[in-house]
């Protein structure tokens, strides 16, 4: 007998069952998955274990309060709200405020470790915080690179065509010179040194690094925000940390 869509819907399909947790560790072992997230579950046992020793904890107050901030992100207003996200994400509360607890827990191990240094290397090296919006034509020969700043400043030709057309930095190239927003430390310290006085439109440079000869310019100065700055040290510096110990605990 031919099979026609007709056939088909006339068909019982069971329903699909939802996983068991049994399921869905079976999921991840064969499809290869498992190893993945063995890892980050090693890595919370880990957490947990050095808070311990540290002495680090959350209070109920903190736990309720990183709750209710929670709740409020996602708008979950109401018991019935948050009751049916909790069904969504197939965990029970229990589950949810053992990892909110990681999750404050893990804030504090950084604090613990790294803040003070942080706090204190910002106070020693400000300017390494201020950030720079740059567009850049990198070229490996001197005549060149006068070449391109002629163009630019006598015969007032676009930036971003001389990027496409002259341009060694692959990054640069492809965006027309624009090369992103970067933190003063991130830069190499002649690059730092040319254009630490500049001001927004300028264009600087032929500047000569190890890379060749950097035409560069300005597009915006950030004002220093050591807070989100902060945070982008403070996450690097316990990332490194985390990563250096879990790979020796497990050797």
């Amino acid at each position: 007998m031919t099979k026609t869509l007709e056939n088909i819907e006339l068909v019982s399909v069971p329903e699909i069952a939802l996983a068991t947790d049994e399921d869905i560790i079976a999921y991840l072992r064969y499809s290869h998955k498992i190893a993945e997230y063995a890892v980050l579950a090693e890595r919370n046992a880990f957490i947990l274990n050095i808070c311990q020793q540290f002495g680090l904890t959350v209070t109920d107050e903190e736990l309720q309060t990183a709750g209710d901030a929670f709740r409020l992100e996602h708008k979950l207003l109401g018991v019935s709200e948050t009751l049916a996200w909790l069904q969504q994400q197939r965990i029970t509360v229990d589950d949810w405020s053992k990892g909110t607890r990681l999750e404050l827990l893990t804030k504090k191990l950084k604090e613990y470790l790294f803040g003070d240094a942080v706090d204190g290397h910002y106070l020693s090296n400000r300017n390494d915080y201020q950030r720079v919006a740059l567009s850049q034509i990198l070229v490996s020969d001197l005549t060149e690179a006068k070449k391109v700043i002629y163009a630019i400043k006598e015969s007032n030709e676009s930036f971003c065509a001389l990027a496409l057309e002259y341009s060694k930095g692959k990054q640069s190239k492809q965006n027309g010179g624009f090369v992103g927003i970067r933190f003063l430390s991130e830069l190499i310290p002649e690059i730092v040194q040319a254009i630490s006085q500049a001001k927004e439109g300028e264009v600087i440079g032929p500047i000569n690094t190890k890379l060749g000869y950097h035409i560069l310019r300005i597009e915006k100065w950030f004002p220093v925000e050591f807070s989100e700055s902060r945070e982008q040290v403070l996450e690097s510096l316990y990332q490194n940390w985390l990563q250096a110990n879990t790979i020796s605990a497990s050797k």
